[in-house]
């Protein structure tokens, strides 16, 4: 400390030169260290933004994949969503440092370049949103000259996206009394109709909570805790009350569009694993839908689809839901259909159409390369399945071209062009099946076809059968979607309330109908709506009153 204090001048103004020469070198070193810190923010956008980049060109390469090559396995389709959830996190963390590298830049004066990362397109917002004008005064004086004789010119618009919460409120029903004065008789109007008989319940709320259940798979115990969280006190067993009367109330509606789905001529049919409630357990229950479309051929008809529940897979159950049934069931193989093909079968035998795309699942996973990649072991593809999937997709090509074309024009393409496909790999088949053990995996593939050849051929003969039973498989994703959030069904009435609610809001969306709104406005109407026009409640009907509604 002595030694440090003999060097230092004994003269104040060479000592405050010291003391600001001093400064200076730390004011040098903190602009560097800003500086240095700049640029390492800057850099760490540009890896964010590489990454987020090449996880988008990954994912874009995938599905252009698919596009070509048709869909994957289930494995695959996992994968893809996989995909885009890392690709969510890469964008948002992109993102993020970009936003602090332009904070870094800005403190030190250091230029941040525009990223080469695909950003999402602004899109403007829907017209019929509500426009809130907040006014952003102008200036009172010209910041050039100082003039005040300013005149407008225009005016620039931003738009912001805004959302305002959610708003509960308490309508008060008042009826007057009226007493006479003649006869001293009180008069009063009727009571408003409710939804529920007493219920202190409106409609809307009642469609909020069966949408938000059946929908988005939210359990009433969530529902409850978020309501909760707003001030309002609405338990989980009132809620499962009100789930309960409108299931009740909405049952004619259900009873209506499974009428309309058994009308058709040919229906998709599939089913999906519901766990149910057991003492100390669960056990594997069922969901069956059956699904009408008709827009593959032209149909005029409304889509819609019906669900029904069950404790277990026994064949039993389609032959209950199909009693009355005689047109084309396209499905997959399940042993339990087989009595519905029996030509001795009354009222009258269903026609198989079976589904392209399950067969050629079998030997896609034995040509699928991805697969079998995690391996360390060489990979080993099956050129016979991999020849087996190229010819069932030349046949697909045909298919999709034809998609929505009259059932005359279909088999008239059918039988120019896809029939000689059919027949050839049907023989290709025959011909490279001796060659395997029954026990070889190829050979299982080609046997899940060969042993229902007229189920599968079948499409060439009738221009109303698709190729696939995609359509029920699609109408079963958002089940197995919710099974993570809701678990299990907690009874058997339970997982029938499921079904029947099911029905209406797939039905809503097969239509192109907002499922909450059509709850909303159907459970303000049905109780003191004509039985004998409730056909006018249903989805696509309900939407042609809309339509008409805001046109004019």
């Amino acid at each position: 400390m002595a030694d440090a204090a003999d060097s230092l001048p004994c003269d104040i103004e060479a000592l405050k030169a010291l003391v600001f020469a001093t400064r200076a070198e730390a004011d040098r070193s903190a602009v560097e260290a800003a500086h240095a810190k700049a640029e390492a923010a800057r850099a760490q956008a540009n890896v964010s933004s590489a990454e987020a980049l090449i996880a988008h060109l990954k994912l874009a390469i995938e599905k252009l994949k698919r596009e070509l090559y048709g869909s994957k396995s289930e494995r695959a389709k996992k994968l893809l969503d996989q995909m885009e959830l890392e690709l969510e996190e890469l964008e948002s963390s992109a993102a993020e440092d970009e936003r602090a590298a332009e904070r870094a830049g800005h403190t030190v004066g250091i230029p941040i370049p525009a990223h080469t990362r695909k950003k999402p397109v602004k899109k403007p917002f829907p017209e019929h949103l509500p426009r809130e004008r907040v006014i952003v005064p102008g200036p009172v004086e010209c910041a050039c000259c100082g003039s005040t004789r300013l005149s407008k010119l225009g005016e620039d618009v931003i738009e912001t996206l805004e959302v305002v919460p959610r708003q509960w409120k308490v309508i008060q029903h008042v009826r007057e009394k009226l007493t006479c004065r003649d006869c001293e008789k009180i008069a009063q109007a009727p009571a408003p109709f409710h939804t529920i008989s007493r219920g202190h319940v409106g409609p809307n709320l009642l469609a909020m909570v069966l949408h938000d259940k059946f929908a988005l798979h939210q359990p009433l115990n969530r529902q409850s805790e978020r309501f909760a969280r707003e001030g309002i006190d609405l338990s989980l067993s009132t809620l499962a009350d009100h789930v309960g009367s409108c299931t009740a109330l909405l049952a004619p509606l259900f009873e209506l569009i499974r009428a309309h789905v058994f009308q058709a001529a040919r229906i998709h049919g599939d089913d999906t694993p519901v766990p149910l409630l057991a003492k100390a357990k669960t056990v594997k229950a069922r969901l069956w839908t059956y699904v009408r479309d008709d827009t593959p051929f032209g149909g005029k008809d409304p889509p819609a689809a019906v669900y029904f529940f069950s404790r277990d897979r026994a064949g039993i159950h389609p032959e209950r839901h199909l009693s009355h049934y005689g047109g084309i069931l396209q499905a997959d193989a399940y042993a339990g259909f087989g009595g519905l093909y029996d030509p001795a079968r009354k009222p009258a035998p269903i026609a198989e159409a079976a589904c392209w795309a399950h067969a050629r699942r079998k030997f896609f996973v034995l040509a699928d390369i991805t697969s079998k990649a995690h391996n360390n072991k060489p990979v080993v593809v099956s050129p016979i399945a991999l020849e087996a999937v190229k010819k069932i997709d030349a046949i697909f090509v045909h298919e999709r071209a034809i998609s929505g074309r009259s059932a005359e024009e279909r088999l008239a393409c059918r039988k120019e062009h896809v029939a000689a496909l059919v027949a050839n790999l049907e023989a290709w088949m025959r011909a490279e099946r001796t060659k395997f053990s029954r026990h070889a995996d190829p050979a299982k593939a080609m046997d899940y076809m060969l042993k229902r050849w007229d189920a599968f051929s079948r499409f060439l003969d009738d221009g109303r059968i698709c190729l696939t039973n995609n359509a029920a498989e699609r109408a079963l994703r958002g089940v197995a979607l919710g099974r993570k959030a809701w678990l299990f069904a907690g009874s058997e009435r339970g997982g029938e309330r499921a079904a029947l609610m099911y029905s209406l809001i797939q039905t809503c969306k097969l239509n192109n109908v907002d499922p909450g709104a059509w709850l909303a406005d159907v459970l303000a109407r049905i109780a003191d709506h004509p039985v004998n026009r409730l056909d006018d409640l249903l989805p696509w009907r309900w939407a042609t009153r809309q339509h008409l509604q805001i046109a004019a």
